[in-house]
């Protein structure tokens, strides 16, 4: 496995920002210290064709330019087009191994799992590191599955120590330490920083939280 710093792995795609620019958002919370970023360009008002590629870029370059490593959600296809750092995909977003395949051993590959079993067998297809979740209740997503808790967080750490795993779903500044307590490696955020009023103070915010509760345990 690939290390990646998952400790505030930032989800966005242009309708997550109801007001101003989203490469803007992007930007700013770069500054504030988001450690991963994935593009999550979804729904119908997602961007689509040329546009969509357009934005994969221009938020590409702004990660390049930080350090921070760059995903592309489920599109394959753009992914290998433009050099993307990685891939993230979902239970319905095709099969792991076959994306491991595509993009190569060098690329990150993420998996969203919402059980052990799911785990494991992200494991087995060569992911890097998976998603764990929906800890809470989340809006972000139209998909979402059942509110999990940090139960299962706790038993994939305990079956599989030397696993990187985000918890996703709810996640805030306010909530985030039990995620933490529970083994994850670091939290997700969509709407916390893309619906901020000011998304490098909230980003940086998140950080800190993250760096205490660390600290903390």
């Amino acid at each position: 496995m690939r290390e990646i710093d998952l400790r505030v792995y930032f989800i966005m795609g242009s309708s997550n920002v109801q007001n101003g620019d989203p490469l803007k958002v992007l930007e700013q919370a770069l500054r504030g210290g988001i450690t991963c970023f994935q593009l999550r360009e979804k729904g119908p008002d997602a961007l689509q064709g040329d546009e969509k590629l357009a934005f994969a870029k221009s938020c590409q370059r702004l990660c390049e330019t930080f350090g921070v490593p760059f995903i592309v959600n489920d599109d394959v296809e753009l992914a290998i087009q433009i050099d993307a750092d990685g891939v993230h995909v979902g239970q319905d977003d095709g099969c792991a191994s076959e994306v491991r395949n595509k993009i190569g051993k060098q690329k990150l590959l993420g998996v969203s799992v919402h059980s052990v079993g799911e785990a494991t067998a992200a494991v087995s297809a060569g992911a890097d590191y998976i998603g764990m979740g929906p800890v809470f209740k989340t809006d972000s997503k139209a998909d979402a599955k059942p509110v999990a808790g940090t139960t299962r967080i706790s038993e994939v750490v305990s079956l599989i120590p030397d696993l990187p795993i985000v918890g996703i779903g709810g996640i805030t500044a306010d909530n985030l330490d039990v995620v933490m307590k529970s083994g994850a490696s670091g939290i997700s955020v969509i709407s916390a920083i893309a619906s901020a009023e000011n998304p490098e103070i909230a980003a940086r915010s998140i950080l800190d939280s993250v760096e205490n509760t660390k600290v903390s345990s």
